[in-house]
């Protein structure tokens, strides 16, 4: 198995809402023909859609699928992008978790729950700078 993720899909309840929001954040769709509105981003894509199928695919009740410990994070290129997303996600339906700050790592960050609860870390991390493209390493490229 390759080290990479090609697809991230968020199970959610209301597909309009939700890609409204991304769409208010300035992405775009990709067009399909089986039911997942699909973002590309660089080098994976993010995929809605309808919770109740996605339950029905695992054989699970939506109940039973719980909400995960996990976040998606979007690194900026430098520490006063972390407030302008967070405020753009805002007026685009999101809510506010943790508000921009200084963490103890010598970054800035701050979090975010998109329509459907889904936790986002914006973050400036000095120590990983965004390549050219906007690509992501961890300790930089």
């Amino acid at each position: 198995m390759e080290q990479r993720i090609s697809l991230i899909t968020l199970g959610v309840r209301d597909m309009n809402v939700t890609a409204a929001f991304y769409e208010a954040l300035g992405w775009r769709r990709v067009e399909t023909e089986d039911g997942v509105i699909a973002f590309d981003l660089i080098g994976q894509t993010l995929g809605l859609y309808p919770l109740e199928k996605l339950a029905a695919d695992l054989g699970l009740a939506v109940e039973d699928l719980g909400r995960g410990a996990s976040t998606l994070g979007y690194n900026v290129r430098d520490k006063a992008e972390v407030a302008a997303i967070l405020a753009k996600a805002e007026a685009a339906g999101g809510r506010i978790l943790k508000s921009a700050a200084d963490v103890f790592w010598g970054g800035h960050h701050g979090y975010l729950a998109d329509p459907e609860g889904n936790i986002w870390e914006v973050a400036h991390n000095p120590y990983s700078p965004l390549a050219e493209d906007g690509s992501f390493r961890w300790n930089g490229h």
